[in-house]
């Protein structure tokens, strides 16, 4: 059993028998005395991918599941399945483009950092690194005497994803973007 207050984000418990990831995790601690924190969390169904809110005492017990982590690098996309590797033993992971649908933007070959959980041999769901580096593939011309400033502009990605980057990033630059909101971080090197 684990606490509701020990519960952090991408932690995963049992929900009528199904394994929930935590997405969010929002604390209320109330002003009037003895009156318990609560915990509102977000949690996301690993086989139907549904989102469930619920709210709990800090003691409150949740059913914690059984699953490995396996770290996996993403090698290849053949139509709508995507294939990753376990980096220790090298063996092939085949996943659908539905399962894995909010990843698919920020997947590009050699990807590494990626876990994947596992229960028994089924793989529940992959989770991404904080933030991966793509390529800029088009984007507007960028404005002369362009500084750093509050001002963007639309960005498409190799991946086909679009992200507002500052109007000085030009076309076949590298970007840093955050995969948990989808926004630019940084120019990367």
């Amino acid at each position: 059993m684990i606490k509701a207050c020990d519960l952090e984000k991408n932690s995963i418990v049992e929900i009528n028998g199904d394994p929930h990831v935590v997405e969010q995790i929002r604390v209320q601690t109330p002003s009037a005395r003895g009156a318990a924190t609560l915990y509102k969390v977000r949690f996301r169904n690993v086989r139907t991918h549904a989102k469930l809110d619920q709210s709990f005492k800090g003691d409150d017990p949740l059913q914690d599941t059984e699953f490995d982590t396996r770290n996996v690098s993403y090698s290849y996309r053949e139509g709508d399945t995507f294939v990753f590797m376990d980096l220790d033993d090298y063996s092939q992971i085949e996943l659908h483009a539905d399962e894995i649908e909010d990843a698919v933007p920020y997947l590009t070959d050699g990807l590494e950092g990626i876990k994947a959980l596992v229960q028994g041999e089924k793989v529940l769901c992959i989770q991404l690194p904080d933030s991966v580096v793509l390529e800029v593939t088009e984007t507007a011309p960028s404005m002369r005497g362009a500084s750093v400033t509050a001002r963007t502009k639309a960005a498409t990605l190799e991946t086909g994803l679009t992200v507002q980057v500052p109007e000085y990033i030009e076309t076949g630059e590298k970007v840093r973007v955050d995969t948990r909101t989808g926004d630019f971080i940084q120019r990367a090197q």
